[in-house]
């Protein structure tokens, strides 16, 4: 064969190789690019359903309903090395156990008055609040007030939060006093929570110091206040109404 024609063989056979070469990595290259789409389509998703698990936990999260305790010494639990051993903070160990949605918000108030609470209403009420216990009154008992003056305190104190928001549910927890405030004045004053709750269908503790009041080993040196031991009987007493509220809820 003359030189010429093998050198264009050659050349010819070089020039194939090249193009299949070429053709090899153009292939390679857009199977690369398919596979990096994919991979980025498939972060994306993950990524996406990451997110919407996150938002979904956090809608959860924000979701919860909240029962707030609207009272004195007792509610705030004075005298306690750890407010969460008063009965509010008791009942929401409780309902975390029972694995319920609910946030139990502690607005006890040391010497709080049905006149203090009805002045501090408003600014209370500026959360949203599924389930309102009202446990005022004691103090006014204990100074002596007018009958008739806690009764309409506490009265507006429910119209406040029926006005505000009428779906939320209301249990009122009645209290005593002892017997040396004088027999007509501690009836009068037991009277108070009883016409109350008949009067605005509330749910009802009848008395919140219910197996604790007058037993001397259940309360502080006072003979007022519940220890530790005391506010898990209280606890007890508002769960036995309270529970039947939140069953209602659900």
């Amino acid at each position: 064969m003359p030189k010429s024609k093998i050198t264009e063989s050659l050349l010819n056979s070089t020039v194939s190789k090249y193009r299949n070469l070429i053709k090899f990595c153009y292939f390679l290259l857009v199977f690369v690019v398919i596979s990096c789409g994919n991979d980025t389509k498939s972060k994306a998703n993950v990524d996406k359903n990451e997110n919407a698990t996150t938002e979904n936990e956090t809608t959860e999260n924000t979701s919860s309903k909240t029962i707030l305790f609207f009272g004195d010494s007792i509610t705030a639990g004075y005298g306690l090395d750890d407010t969460n051993d008063a009965f509010p903070g008791i009942i929401q160990s409780k309902i975390d156990s029972l694995g319920l949605n609910y946030e139990v918000v502690n607005s006890g108030l040391s010497g709080e008055t049905s006149a203090g609470g009805k002045s501090r209403i408003d600014w209370i009420l500026n959360q949203d609040i599924d389930i309102f216990v009202l446990e005022l009154g004691a103090n006014d008992g204990l100074r002596g007030v007018a009958i008739a003056e806690t009764k309409a305190n506490l009265q507006a104190i429910v119209d406040a939060v029926k006005a505000k928001s009428p779906s939320t549910k209301i249990v009122l927890a009645g209290m005593e006093l002892p017997p040396n405030m004088g027999q007509d004045y501690t009836t009068q004053f037991r009277a108070i929570f009883a016409d109350l709750a008949s009067e605005n269908k509330l749910a009802f503790i009848p008395f919140i110091l219910k197996d604790v009041g007058g037993i001397k080993e259940l309360n502080q040196n006072d003979g007022i206040h519940p220890t530790a031991e005391g506010h898990k009987i209280v606890a007890n007493t508002v769960w036995e109404v309270l529970a039947t509220v939140l069953n209602a809820e659900s």
